[in-house]
C-alpha cells in the first residue's frame, strides 16, 4: 500500500505544525512516514525561519508505533535482525533528530500514543495532550518484547523506576489527566482545545533565544547524570558564556524598560 502523503504541515508565522498522516491506521510509524520525517527534520535544521515546532497526528490518533500489519522481515534476515537495523538507520534517528533540533518542540498529543508512538511524543520539549488521549505501552505484556525509540529512557527519568515498570508490565493505559499528575506530560486540555493551545504555546516558546531549546536540554540532560557539585560547577561554565550572549544584554535592557525582552535570532 502506497502512502502519497505520510505528512501534513500548516505553518502559523514563524511556528511549522507537523501532523502524523496515515489517520485510517492510526498513524504508525510505517517506512514512509519515518523517512518523510527525517527529511522534514533535516530540513528544518537549516530553517532560520521556523522558531518552534508543534508535532501531532492527523485524525484520531497521535501515533501507534510500529507497522505490524507489515512485513517486518528483510530478505534473507529474520524480523529481529531487520528491526535492528532500520531502528539504528532510520527509527532510533528520529527520536535524535527531535532531541537536536535547535528550536523548541512541542508535542500535541492529540489521541492514542502507543507503543513507539509514546518515544516520539516524549522526544518533545515539552508534551500537551487532548483529554481523551492516553499512553499504552503493549510491548511486554502483548509481545514479549521491550519498549523502543527511547520509551524506556524517557519513563525511568520522567516518572521514576516504580511507575515506569509498572506502566510497561501491567497492560494498562494511562490516562492524559494521570500523565499529568505523574509529571510524565506538561499539561492536558479539552481536545477542541488543543490544536489552538498548542500554537500558542509554540508562539510562546518562539520567543524565547535562539539558543534556549540546545542548552535547556543539555543542562538537564547533565543534571541527570552528574552529581550536585558538578552539575553547578556545569551551571557555571554555561553563565561564563551566556552572560556574555546578546540575549542576556537584551533581558537586562527590557526588564530596566519595563517591556518584554525581543530576543536576536541567530
Amino acid at each position: 500500500m502506497t502512502i502519497e502523503n505520510p505528512l501534513l504541515e500548516e505553518r502559523h508565522g514563524d511556528v511549522l505544525v507537523i501532523s502524523l498522516n496515515i489517520p485510517e491506521r492510526l498513524n504508525p510509524i510505517a517506512r514512509e512516514l519515518q523517512h518523510a520525517l527525517r527529511a522534514r527534520l533535516a530540513a528544518l535544521r537549516e530553517d532560520r525561519s521556523v522558531a518552534a515546532l508543534v508535532l501531532t497526528g492527523s485524525g484520531r490518533a497521535f501515533c501507534v508505533g510500529a507497522d505490524l500489519s507489515s512485513n517486518m522481515a528483510g530478505n534473507g534476515t529474520s524480523v529481529g535482525q531487520a528491526s535492528y537495523e532500520t531502528m539504528e538507520s532510520l527509527s532510533n534517528r528520529i527520536i535524535e533528530d527531535l532531541r537536536t533540533l535547535p528550536m523548541p518542540v512541542v508535542s500535541a498529543v492529540n489521541g492514542p500514543a502507543a507503543g513507539a508512538g509514546v518515544g516520539i511524543a516524549l522526544a518533545a520539549d515539552v508534551v500537551m495532550a487532548a483529554r481523551s488521549a492516553y499512553f499504552y505501552l503493549p510491548f511486554m505484556p502483548k509481545l514479549g518484547i521491550v519498549p523502543d525509540l527511547g520509551t524506556t529512557w524517557f519513563l525511568e527519568r520522567f516518572v521514576g523506576r516504580a511507575r515506569a515498570v509498572g506502566m510497561t508490565m501491567l497492560n494498562e493505559k494511562l490516562s492524559a489527566e494521570q500523565a499529568a499528575q505523574w509529571g510524565l506530560i506538561w499539561s492536558v486540555v479539552d481536545d477542541a482545545d488543543l490544536r489552538t493551545q498548542a500554537l500558542a504555546l509554540a508562539e510562546r516558546l518562539a520567543k524565547l533565544p535562539a539558543h534556549a531549546a540546545r542548552e535547556v536540554r543539555a543542562a538537564y540532560d547533565s543534571a541527570g547524570r552528574v552529581s550536585l557539585v558538578e552539575q553547578m560547577r556545569y551551571e557555571a561554565e554555561r553563565q561564563r558564556e551566556l552572560l556574555d550572549a546578546p540575549s542576556f544584554a537584551e533581558g537586562v535592557k527590557a526588564f530596566r524598560e519595563k517591556r518584554d525582552p525581543i530576543f536576536p535570532r541567530n
